[in-house]
C-alpha cells in the first residue's frame, strides 16, 4: 500500500529490506542545510535533473527497473499484511479495554433493553469515543432496534461498527483526505504541521520525511520552528538519519523568511514535497495566528495553493485533552487533517472516532511505534476491526 502518492504513471513499491547507495541533495546558495555530510552550494538555476537523491535505509523499486508487475504487487501485499497486524497490535491496549468493557455489557445479557444500553454508553465513553459521539452512535442504534433491524446481541455489535467505521469516513469530506487532490505538475506539495510542543511533532515530522521519500519523492524540511531553541536540532537529527536535507536559520528569525528560502530551494532542486514545521505554542493565540497566516501568504505566493494540507499533531494519550488542542488550531490555524501519535500507548484510542465526529477533519496518519517506519495510512475500516476484533 502506497503511503504517500501523487505521481500516477509508476508503481512504486517500499523495498524495505534494501539498502540505497544514492548521494545526498543539496541546497541553493545562501540556504543552511542539515545533511548526513557538509552541505555545499548549489545555484538556483541548476536544473533539477543534475542533482542527485539523498540516502537511506529504503529503496524504491519502479517498474520496469528490477522487478516484474507479479513481483511488485506480491512484495505490496506482505507490506500491507504486515503493516495491518502492527497496527492491529499497536491498538491492543484500546481493544482490550473497550472490548473488556463491551464483553462485561454484554455478559449474560439475553435481550437488548435500557439497562444495556446505559452500560453500553458508558463503556463507549470510557473509551474517550466522546459525549456527543457516543450520544450519535446510540441513537442510530436505538432507531435500528426500533425498526426491529437488531434485535440481538451480534446485530448490536456489527450497528456499533458500521456507525463508527460510517463517522470516520463522513470526516473525509472535510479538509483534505488525499494528496492525489492536488495536480502533480504544482510542485513542491506543501504540508504545513502544527501542534504542541510535545505532541510528537518533530518525530511526526521525521517519520513523514522518510516515508515520503520512499515513495520515490524528493523531500525537503523547512525548521520554521525559529521559537524554541531546540526545535532545529531536534529536526537535524532526523535530517542526517534519514538523508532529507533541511533549511534553518538561527533562533528568532522570522518564521515567514526561513519558509521564502525554502520555498526556493525546493523549486530550485525540483522537490516534489516541502514539509514545514511551526511553532508549537498557543498562549498567545493572537500572535500564533499573525505567524501563521503570514507563512500562509508566502507559500501561496511561491506555489498555487501552497500550503496543500495543514496537518495538526495530536496525542492519542491525551485524549479528550487532545481533542480542546485540536479545536484551538483549528480556529488559528485552517487545519486540513489530523495525525494521531502515540496510537499504541493508550487504552482510550477511540479519541480518533471522537476527533472525526467532532471536528469534521480526516485522520491522515496514525503512530504505532517509535521506529522511522512505524507512521501509517489511517484506514478506518482497520482501525474499527482491529479495536473489535
Amino acid at each position: 500500500m502506497a503511503f504517500w502518492r501523487r505521481k500516477k504513471d509508476e508503481f512504486v513499491s517500499l523495498g524495505l529490506s534494501r539498502a540505497a547507495s544514492e548521494s545526498v541533495p543539496e541546497a541553493q546558495a545562501g540556504t543552511e542545510i542539515e545533511t548526513e555530510g557538509p552541505p555545499a552550494p548549489v545555484s538556483a538555476s541548476e536544473p533539477a535533473s543534475t542533482q542527485s537523491r539523498s540516502s537511506s535505509p529504503w529503496q524504491t523499486s519502479v517498474l520496469g527497473l528490477d522487478l516484474s508487475i507479479e513481483q511488485l504487487q506480491a512484495q505490496e501485499a506482505a507490506l500491507e499484511q504486515e503493516l495491518s497486524a502492527r497496527f492491529r497490535r499497536a491498538v491492543a491496549a484500546t481493544r482490550e479495554s473497550l472490548s473488556e468493557r463491551i464483553d462485561t455489557v454484554f455478559a449474560g445479557a439475553k435481550k437488548i433493553d435500557a439497562d444495556l444500553l446505559d452500560e453500553l454508553e458508558e463503556a463507549l465513553i470510557a473509551a474517550d469515543i466522546g459525549v456527543p459521539t457516543t450520544m450519535h452512535v446510540l441513537e442510530t442504534v436505538r432507531r435500528g432496534i426500533s425498526r426491529k433491524e437488531i434485535d440481538d446481541i451480534e446485530k448490536l455489535k456489527n450497528a456499533i461498527k458500521s456507525e463508527l467505521i460510517a463517522i470516520l469516513h463522513a470526516s473525509e469530506q472535510g479538509g483534505v483526505a488525499s494528496e492525489t487532490s492536488v495536480p502533480e505538475n504544482i510542485a513542491p506539495y506543501v504540508m504545513m504541521i502544527v501542534g504542541v510542543n510535545g505532541v510528537g511533532k518533530t518525530t511526526t515530522i521525521g517519520k513523514l520525511a522518510q516515508r515520503i521519500k520512499a515513495e520515490g519523492n524528493d523531500v525537503l524540511i523547512c525548521a520554521a520552528d525559529t521559537f524554541r531553541a531546540a526545535a532545529s536540532d531536534q529536526l537535524a537529527i532526523w535530517a542526517e538519519r534519514t538523508g532529507v536535507p533541511l533549511i534553518q536559520q538561527k533562533q528568532g528569525t522570522d518564521p515567514a523568511a526561513v519558509l521564502f528560502d525554502s520555498m526556493k530551494a525546493a523549486k530550485a532542486r525540483g522537490s516534489d514535497v516541502l514539509i514545514v514545521d511551526t511553532a508549537g505554542r498557543l498562549h498567545n493565540k493572537s500572535n500564533l495566528m499573525a505567524e501563521l497566516e503570514k507563512m500562509k501568504r508566502v507559500a501561496g505566493r511561491e506555489v498555487e495553493g501552497a500550503p496543500h494540507e495543514t496537518l495538526l499533531v495530536v496525542d492519542a494519550v491525551t485524549g479528550q485533552n487532545g481533542l480542546e488542542q485540536a479545536r484551538q488550531f483549528l480556529k488559528v490555524a485552517g487545519v486540513t487533517g489530523i495525525v494521531l501519535t502515540k496510537l499504541d500507548g493508550t487504552a482510550k484510542g477511540g479519541i480518533a472516532v471522537a476527533i472525526a465526529k467532532e471536528l469534521g477533519l480526516p485522520i491522515r496518519y496514525a503512530g504505532i511505534g517509535e521506529q522511522a517506519d512505524d507512521l501509517v495510512v489511517f484506514d478506518p475500516e482497520q482501525y474499527v476491526n482491529s479495536l473489535f476484533n
